[in-house]
């Protein structure tokens, strides 16, 4: 039997009515009926993401101009069916991933536009990177990753995260190097900003891997020196303005090393930028290898995503967790950073924003 959304059917014993016109529980305006279609809301995260991960793979912020477009105009730009796409620009519209207006055309917002390729500090491929075929086979088995606080990309796949990309997953592993350089890129932007680079005349990008970097802050300061250390594959593909023939390169050395093993490089200032998250003992060796390197008052300069204190945590949080699972890493808290470097021998002097999401801890070597 068929209803009209105004005919109330009978109560179920122990269910909670509906409004069956928005589909949620009735009391929908008290705090327990915000929380819970909040909470509903969050376990449909997946299609979220799966949302902006179609949008980037379909091309459809690059195809939307300034101009609001119909659904139509743009299926037939993508050469694909109207009305499922305009399903999922309305999807998309309500957390402000585009927007719709009053006549039923769809236009860009800020997020939307941040998914174009073509934009400064783009993150088109951080959104397909972050919904990789891998991380939907990875999340579900997050209940393991906190009972054995261990990876479980073994279990997975039989092997682990970077010899799985390498080996058996190509395209995943050019997303991943694509999303790592934009990431660096406009990472690098903001730490250029913010250092000060008075009295300074060498510069240490330690683990920097291509060196973005590194090219920024020689980029601002003409007379600074600088050296890359990290694995031989790595800086064999540095930046092209790094090796040789590059604008850069006749002050800067690039060497091969694993900062875990030894920092065979001396400098007035040593940067470090989200490589200590792996694990503890990997992060105490690195550090104390800069304090064996570096001459007494050095400056180092560790960079980190901080899951605390931080306007960015429901992010930084989420990134944490993903470490969990590809390699059994975790991001830091201030006190859990501000410790290791005191243990290093490397007491932290100051921590400050670099943008909403880094976090600079601020030292001197002793």
């Amino acid at each position: 039997m068929t209803t009209t959304p105004d005919t109330k059917s009978p109560q179920e014993p122990g269910k909670t009515p509906l409004d069956t016109a928005a589909g949620r529980p009735a009391d929908h305006g008290t705090a327990d009926g915000a929380a819970s279609m909040r909470l509903r809301e969050i376990v449909f995260g997946a299609a979220c993401a799966a949302s902006v991960r179609a949008a980037a793979r379909l091309g459809l912020p690059d195809a939307l101009g300034e101009n609001p477009a119909t659904a139509e105009e743009l299926a037939a730009a993508l050469e694909v069916g109207a009305e499922p796409l305009r399903r999922l620009l309305r999807a998309l519209a309500c957390y402000g991933v585009f927007a719709e207006t009053a006549d039923g055309r769809f236009t860009h917002t800020d997020m939307s536009r941040l998914l174009r390729e073509d934009v400064p500090g783009s993150l088109h491929h951080i959104a397909l990177w972050c919904t990789e075929p891998w991380t939907w086979d990875a999340w579900p088995r997050l209940d393991e990753a906190v009972r054995s606080g261990r990876d479980v990309f073994a279990g997975l796949y039989g092997k682990g995260f970077f010899e799985y990309l390498h080996a058996d997953a190509a395209e995943s592993a050019r997303v991943f190097d694509r999303a790592m350089t934009s990431s660096s890129r406009q990472a690098a932007r903001d730490l250029a900003a913010y250092v000060d680079l008075t009295g300074v005349r060498s510069v240490a990008d330690i683990g920097g891997g291509q060196g973005l970097a590194l090219a920024g802050l020689l980029e601002k300061e003409p007379a600074l020196q600088g050296a890359l250390l990290d694995l031989p594959d790595v800086v064999a593909h540095a930046d092209p303005r790094l090796r040789e023939g590059g604008a850069l390169a006749d002050r800067v050395r690039l060497v091969p090393g694993d900062c875990r093993a030894a920092i065979p490089v001396r400098a007035d200032l040593y940067v470090l930028k989200n490589i200590l998250e792996w694990d503890d003992a990997s992060t105490r060796a690195t550090l104390r290898n800069v304090v064996a390197a570096a001459e007494p008052g050095a400056r180092v300069l560790v960079i980190e995503n901080l899951v605390d204190e931080s306007p960015s945590m429901r992010f930084t949080t989420a990134m944490d967790l993903l470490l969990l699972l590809n390699v059994g890493g975790a991001k830091h808290t201030r006190a859990s950073m501000t410790a290791l470097m005191a243990e290093a021998g490397l007491p932290v002097t100051a921590v400050r924003p670099i943008n909403p999401h880094l976090h600079a801890f601020e030292s001197r070597v002793a």
